[in-house]
């Protein structure tokens, strides 16, 4: 039976049961007395039992500056009832929260968690994350550069392989990724989502026989099409207003639904509109090291697409590869090599400051040149 009175919730904490009073007392004894992702746990828990009705989460910022924003508890309780049931997590499962508790992907562990009594297993956020796991996991929720690490490793991919319930967020999973993920036993599904739906509204099996390309949304959610083809969400049970998303998407008769690219990451080059992740997504088995498209202004074409290079490759070998996967009017116009790819805080590609670091490279190849 799911729990939605926070002040009778009870956080099964690797085993051991913790009241909202025994927080309150954990919080009294002070930081030096635990870990440091426990009392970031204890931190939000505080607020969590506390008597307001709202908690504020911040938002990624992956295409502009971070925000705040206030969000309900009740809400965020529905969501995680939504998540449990889908999942069919039961209380006594393990769930392993091994996020940063800044952002909402976290947060929501830790509701489902309270909500369905899960036996909540905390780590650091790490890109290692099952590296000391010693016991079986019956969900745990990654971001794909925790996958991508865990899968190199032989103790942490057999432990993964342990896990009977992955959920991956936070950013997209490449072809690459979702090929090594294959042999997991357990499912494994990609969501879709953003802070204001409260996590996810949606998921995308990514192994087995179950595996689609699309995502499939909850129920309770209705999905849309604006007129520019951007995904428009009512999740009532999550978010009191109709949100009109970046997202570029498709719609499928069975409801399902395909994610395109994001409107801000469209580059009108010459007056040719290309989407940046869909020139990743060929890119991608070309390309072994980490890399982003993105633009800089260009007095002739308006904007010019630019690949932006974490590492310096064998350039010529790479530009005759790019030659046969794509059109002359698709093809990167600069290559630029950067010491690494701007993310966010909890992980994602940060776009906007991509856009700006290509500029600076640019400008600099200009200046030496001259």
């Amino acid at each position: 039976m799911m729990v939605f009175n926070r002040q009778k919730q009870r956080l099964l904490l690797e085993g051991k049961e913790y009241t909202p009073d025994d927080i309150r007392r954990c919080m009294v004894r002070g930081v030096e007395n635990y870990p440091s992702a426990i009392w970031d746990l204890f931190l939000f828990l505080q607020e969590w039992f506390n008597d307001s009705p709202l908690l504020a989460v911040h938002t990624s910022g992956s295409t502009g500056m971070p925000k705040k924003l206030m969000v309900r508890k009740e809400q965020m309780m529905q969501s995680a009832r939504l998540t449990c049931e889908y999942l069919n997590l039961q209380a006594g499962d393990t769930a392993l929260l091994c996020m940063n508790l800044r952002y909402i992907g976290a947060m929501m562990v830790v509701v489902r968690s309270l909500v369905a009594g899960l036996n909540l297993i905390v780590r650091p956020a790490s890109g290692h994350p099952l590296s000391d796991i010693h016991e079986p996991l019956k969900f745990a929720a990654m971001v794909p550069l925790q996958v991508y690490n865990t899968l190199q490793v032989l103790e942490e991919k057999e432990r993964l392989k342990q896990t009977d319930i992955l959920i991956i967020g936070g950013g997209a999973v490449d072809a690459r990724l979702e090929a090594d993920i294959q042999f997991l036993p357990g499912a494994v599904y990609s969501t879709y989502g953003m802070t204001e739906t409260l996590s996810h509204i949606a998921l995308r099996r990514l192994n087995g026989p179950a595996a689609s390309e699309h995502y499939h949304p909850f129920s309770s959610v209705h999905l849309s099409l604006s007129p520019e083809n951007t995904l428009v969400i009512e999740a009532p049970l999550v978010c009191a207003d109709i949100l009109q998303t970046n997202d570029i998407a498709r719609i499928h008769p069975d409801g399902s639904f395909s994610i395109l690219g994001r409107k801000d990451n469209v580059i009108n080059s010459g007056g040719i509109k290309i989407q940046a992740e869909e020139i990743e997504k060929k890119l991608r088995l070309l390309i072994p090291i980490p890399f982003v498209i993105t633009s800089v202004p260009d007095k002739r074409l308006g904007q010019a697409v630019v690949l932006l290079l974490a590492e310096q490759p064998d350039i010529q070998e790479m530009e005759k590869g790019i030659q046969t996967i794509l059109e002359p009017y698709y093809r990167p116009k600069h290559i630029l090599v950067a010491d690494c790819i701007p993310q966010t805080g909890n992980g994602k590609v940060n776009r906007a400051d991509c856009r700006i670091l290509a500029q600076r490279l640019l400008q600099l190849l200009n200046d030496s040149s001259c």
